[in-house]
């Protein structure tokens, strides 16, 4: 039986923890962030943890981590 392949782009995404919880970043910091107002790009610094209907999704796409 074949190994199975992590997903490239999940992996550069995702953190798996310990915990069993999965991190992901924020979207909307990048660019253009001009008119964003300063409290709201403060917001956005931290990580976020995913949601539950989507951690499985992301199970399948990181076998090994």
């Amino acid at each position: 039986m074949p190994k199975m392949k992590t997903h490239r782009g999940a992996q550069k995404r995702f953190k798996s923890l310990k915990s069993g919880k999965i991190k992901r970043h924020r979207a909307y910091k990048r660019h253009i962030l001009t008119k964003m107002s300063t409290k709201r790009k403060r917001q956005l610094r931290g990580g976020e943890y995913l949601t539950p209907g989507d951690v499985q999704l992301v199970r399948r796409l990181l076998p090994y981590g």
